[in-house]
């Protein structure tokens, strides 16, 4: 890895490292309102019809969560939060953690209590915990790949979240073994082929003259602070050294080949972190990190992953 890649950047400073280790569980605070808000969704105007038309009130019931596919497990605490949300008196048991890989039948979380409030919560929670381990999955899954590649490479996910569970989608992505890009527009600058074309204009130039990568850092750097990285969208090599004569501090390969990506990363010479991306699949993700690329940024990870298989049984 580059010298400029070991720096702590403002996104990669969130990583969170590897799945390898004990994940840092997320503080209620951060995902109570999502799942309180699903609750009310969907309880609608009236709760549960078909619950309480069928289950008498004080029936007493234990379930388990299991997994009904191999995966890693993300989300336990958020569907924990969907039956504790709903029925304080709830006794929820986190079986399994966050960032372990399980089998077909084993059993991820214990829920006992009021069988009407297990049932009412039963969707929700399953809802959020399948959507957040098929995340985990599909990144340990393309961070295996790229490991055997280039051990130095790691896995990120862009800002293609669902809106309003972007903070937990980028922590399944972390319980995966992947790291994280940035949070939010306001987390670092990232100046893509838009931004050239406007500043270009803007400088009275032609975009496909140069100048554009040029005029929109020195834009970037006279407007925000000393402690904001900065990134840069190159689409050709000669962009690339555009972007590193300002110094950048990050460049963003943008739908290259492996054999550009390798004379790509040999002209940056640690001079910054160098990041691939642009439709990158499991297939892909070998040759690209293969080239020396220091990021591999992977839309689909949040915005395209199957959810994995996971159900709620009654004990009988």
């Amino acid at each position: 890895m580059s010298a400029a890649a070991k720096e702590s950047s403002s996104f990669a400073a969130l990583a969170g490292g590897s799945a390898a280790g004990r994940i840092q569980p997320l503080p209620p605070l951060l995902y109570e309102p999502q799942v309180r808000a699903a609750l009310e969704e969907d309880l609608g105007r009236a709760g549960d019809l078909t619950t309480d038309a069928i289950v008498p009130a004080g029936t007493h019931a234990r379930a388990h969560v299991v997994a009904r596919a191999a995966g890693r497990v993300a989300g336990l605490d958020v569907a924990a939060a969907a039956f504790r949300l709903l029925d304080p008196s709830l006794e929820v048991e986190n079986v399994a953690r966050d960032g372990a890989d399980v089998e077909p039948g084993d059993v991820l979380l214990r829920v006992s209590g009021e069988a009407r409030s297990i049932l009412t919560a039963e969707r929700v929670a399953l809802n959020f915990l399948g959507h957040l381990c098929g995340i985990a999955t599909a990144t340990r899954d393309v961070a295996r790949a790229v490991a055997e590649a280039n051990p130095q490479a790691r896995v990120v996910e862009t800002r293609k979240t669902t809106p309003g569970l972007r903070m937990l989608q980028k922590y399944a992505v972390r319980c995966g073994g992947g790291s994280n890009h940035r949070f939010g527009l306001d987390d670092a600058v990232l100046i893509k082929d838009n931004h050239i074309a406007l500043a270009a204009r803007a400088a009275g130039s032609d975009p496909k003259a140069g100048g554009g990568v040029a005029a929109a850092i020195r834009a970037a750097r006279a407007r925000v602070g000393h402690l904001v990285k900065v990134e840069v969208e190159v689409d050709t090599l000669e962009q690339l050294d555009e972007a590193l004569a300002e110094g950048v501090d990050v460049v963003l390969l943008d739908n290259m080949n492996p054999a550009t990506l390798r004379r790509a990363v040999d002209r940056v010479a640690g001079r910054a972190i160098t990041e691939a991306s642009g439709g990158i699949t499991p297939d892909t993700a070998p040759a690209i990190a293969a080239a020396g690329v220091d990021l591999l940024s992977i839309g689909w990870l949040t915005h395209s992953v199957k959810n994995l298989d996971v159900a709620l049984d009654i004990e009988s």
